[in-house]
């Protein structure tokens, strides 16, 4: 018996070597593409094994929807990009139903919310309206139309970009769907070599029609799965407890962070462990993830204290100690 154990640890062993080596070339091909954002995209990746939902907030230009896609091809899920205007309809996201004269029935023609990894691109120029069309998808994937409920292929991810407010013809997202991102990151204009590099190399689009698969849906189901797996010591639930606990009882803040972003900042730590092949947590987690978790939940009551939404997590990581 103790024979056939050790056999089984080391074949498990041998199995999270090739998902970590699998996840590790995911990132060096996205990296291939998205040039000195190597973070960004540990981040971007942390947050869909986390089952999570991404949302790029940056000006025009800068690979918001290069990134979502590369990602899709990497992953090998089926991707639809749906781009958000201020005359869609929430039917031209979740689907319609179609009268067909020879049956004498309707017919669901389901819409782009129906694959594994859809952008929303510019998601903050459609109505308030159609923007809720995401909520039922993102909280429970499922999609409700004519009184009847349909599920959501698996795994399944949100990515939406936003351009900053301040620009012409947006509309801002409510708490409520802000609530429903895992993370909100920026990715920034590019350093000097990496931007000289992205001018003399091949276009990035062309890049993208060459990338070839590394995983499939299947595979990252399992990796996704391994996320539950990462051990939170009692120590680091505390910890995430702790930061919770400080934005509602500090008086900086609007409201506090609730009982689903601690839940977020957990989940999210432990994708960013599994990413370093550890079966465990460290503070050191919490503390990489926690800027993109907590910034577009938290709202300062004095907003000119603050130069950025990201600042306020990198605030939440000097001001609450490790237990």
């Amino acid at each position: 018996m103790f024979k056939n154990n050790r056999s089984t640890n080391a074949t498990e062993k041998a199995t999270d070597g090739a998902q970590h080596e699998l996840l590790q070339s995911v990132l060096r091909g996205a990296a291939q593409i998205i040039l000195g954002k190597e973070e960004v995209l540990r981040l971007s990746l942390a947050c869909l094994l986390a089952r999570g939902h991404l949302l790029i907030e940056d000006v025009p230009g800068v690979g918001k929807t290069t990134l979502a896609h590369a990602l899709a091809s990497l992953l090998g899920l089926s991707f639809q990009r749906v781009q958000f205007t201020s005359d869609l309809l929430p039917a031209d996201i979740t689907g319609v139903s179609i009268y067909e004269k020879s049956t004498g029935s309707f017919r669901f023609q389901p819409g782009p919310i129906f694959a594994q990894l859809v952008l929303a691109d510019e998601v903050n120029r459609a109505t308030p309206k159609t923007q809720s069309a995401l909520l039922e998808a993102m909280e429970e994937g499922q999609v409700t139309q004519d009184g009847e409920s349909r599920a959501l292929p698996k795994p399944f991810c949100v990515v939406a970009t936003q351009n900053p407010e301040r620009q012409l013809g947006t509309f801002a997202l409510p708490e409520s769907q802000l609530d429903r991102f895992l993370m909100r990151i920026d990715i920034g204009y590019p350093d000097r070599l990496a931007e000289r590099e992205l001018l003399k190399g091949t276009d990035r689009r062309a890049l993208l029609k060459t990338t070839e698969p590394l995983l499939d849906a299947e595979r990252f189901l399992v990796a996704q799965d391994s996320v539950a797996n990462v051990h939170a010591a009692d120590a680091i639930i505390e910890y995430v407890q702790a930061i919770v606990t400080h934005t509602r009882s500090a008086a900086d803040y609007v409201t506090g962070l609730s009982p689903r972003a601690g839940l977020a900042i957990l989940q999210a730590a432990r994708a960013w462990a599994l990413l370093d092949q550890r079966e465990h947590v460290l503070p050191e987690d919490v503390q990489a993830i926690l800027p993109a978790v907590a910034s577009h939940r938290l709202q300062r009551r004095d907003a000119a204290t603050t130069t950025s939404a990201m600042a306020i997590g990198e605030e939440l990581i000097k001001r609450v100690p490790i237990p």
